[in-house]
């Protein structure tokens, strides 16, 4: 199969796998196994694109035109190509746990569930594929709305209050400022295709490129960033599968991918370093860090913690963007992995605790590492990664961040990733330390080992392997990005 075949067929895969699951409706067995062979044979695919990428190729197809100059097409390049690996391996496992979960929690609507995980990830590859702005806005939206009955699946009044908020937040700053953005560019540039050192690069003067990269960066509201962050807390609502979907395999990533990619490939880095349209985003992005950081220290709730944890993370890779050198970049590249993997080994286990203990909050979580060890020793192992400590994944990406700040002579934002780093360890490891040493007579958890279902604990072991196995063999992700770099 031709690489060009290959990524016409990517989105139509999940989307397929849908449909499928819609018509097994009746027969959890089928409809689950249909999952998981669509998302096992989405990374195959993915995979079997690779090669040609890190040779240097940029396969590309075009599916077809709107309006003279403007299509629905596709083209792989590095940034999309990490982005549908990550995407596309991450469905596997969270598939298996879903099963688990779904079935020991005894949630309603699980095919509407595995519906719309399905097509949520059809529009994360479209996403990834993306070769220009008005592919990358109509996949954006898509994923947007996939993802909407996710939020609102327990049906109740808090829940749709979440969607609301959801849709609003997310809808609103897409259409009111990004979609302005892309109309901008195409009347400036005369076209929307990406463009490697930027489309708008030597089109129009600062005051109008600092007005679009504005536009931009507050029309990705997927990123979370400060005031347009309080979507992704009410969103934990979502059964936690669904969380672990938002905050580490489509939606934030979707988001952060997308700042990335206008800033490389529709203002260029030169652009950036010379004009410096991201200078406010810098400090926009280092409050978030430490101030979602701040909250996320006085949470109880476990899925609440967690979810200001990714507020805070998300903007280290908006901050790498923002800074727009070769290593800041690459940085940001490689914290949409690293975090992916972390944050997703941290929700999982979240959910099998309360699977099996129905416990929520963190003040009644003491002693449980006596009760579910490997859970918790998971759970510190991806707390270690998002926290940036070696031998874990977290370490690379926080290190280049940091390199990349200092090669933009910005020791002040080193100091930002420094402190939150001390805080991520201040809201990570109570959690572990209260888990294995609590104090003496102050849990309820004896030392009988009762573990989440088996569905559920693989998926956990395995993402938490990757926190380790990315520090030890990171080249792949490192080649990849630096082919962004060096263009």
């Amino acid at each position: 199969m031709s690489s060009n075949t290959a990524i016409a067929l990517a989105p139509v895969i999940p989307f397929l796998g849908a449909v499928l699951i819609g018509l097994a409706r009746r027969n959890p067995n089928i409809r689950e196994g249909i999952t998981f062979i669509a998302a096992a044979s989405l990374f195959l695919l993915v995979l079997s694109i690779t090669p040609s990428v890190f040779a240097g190729a940029r396969p590309s197809i075009t599916i077809f035109d709107l309006l003279p100059g403007l299509a629905i097409a596709f083209e792989i390049e590095p940034l999309g190509m990490l982005f549908a690996l990550i995407a596309s391996f991450l469905w596997i496992p969270n598939s298996i746990y879903s099963v688990g979960y779904m079935r020991s929690h005894n949630e309603s609507n699980q095919t509407r569930y595995y519906i719309c995980f399905a097509l949520s990830l059809a529009s994360a590859i479209g996403l990834a594929f993306s070769a220009n702005l008005v592919t990358m806005f109509l996949f954006y939206e898509a994923l947007t709305l996939s993802t909407y009955p996710l939020v609102t699946h327990a049906g109740t009044a808090k829940a749709k209050r979440a969607g609301r908020l959801y849709l609003g937040l997310l809808l609103g700053t897409s259409i009111g400022f990004q979609l302005l953005a892309i109309i901008g560019t195409y009347v400036i540039a005369g076209t929307t295709d990406f463009r490697p050192g930027g489309i708008l690069a030597g089109q129009t003067g600062p005051g109008v490129i600092g007005v679009l990269f504005a536009l931009y960066m507050f029309g990705i509201g997927k990123t979370a960033i400060m005031p347009f962050h309080r979507w992704l807390p009410a969103a934990m609502i979502a059964p936690t599968p669904v969380s672990a979907l938002l905050h580490a395999v489509a939606v934030v990533k979707g988001g952060v991918f997308v700042v990335l990619k206008v800033i490389i490939y529709v203002f260029g880095l030169d652009l950036m370093q010379s004009s410096h349209p991201g200078e406010w985003l810098m400090w926009l992005a280092a409050f978030t860090i430490l101030a979602a950081s701040l909250i996320a220290l006085t949470k109880d709730n476990l899925k609440a913690r967690l979810a200001y944890s990714t507020v805070s993370q998300l903007s280290y890779i908006v901050l790498g963007a923002a800074l727009a050198t070769g290593t800041s970049i690459l940085g940001g590249g490689l914290h949409i992995i690293t975090h992916a993997f972390g944050k997703i080994t941290l929700f999982f286990c979240a959910g099998a605790i309360m699977i099996t203990t129905h416990k929520e909050n963190i003040s009644e979580m003491r002693g449980i590492g006596r009760t579910m060890p490997l859970t918790m020793f998971a759970f510190l192992i991806g707390s270690l990664s998002v926290i940036g400590l070696p031998p874990f994944a977290g370490a690379w990406s926080k290190w280049y961040l940091a390199v990349g700040a200092m090669e933009a002579d910005r020791a002040f934002f080193v100091a930002v990733l420094v402190i939150g780093s001390l805080l991520n360890i201040a809201y990570l490891m109570p959690v572990v330390i209260q888990a294995f040493f609590p104090e003496e007579n102050s849990t309820q958890f004896k030392n009988e080992i009762r573990e989440a279902p088996l569905a559920c604990l693989i998926p956990i072991l395995l993402t938490a392997a990757g926190c380790v196995i990315i520090f030890v063999y990171p080249d792949p992700f490192h080649v990849l990005l630096q082919q962004i770099v060096r263009r």
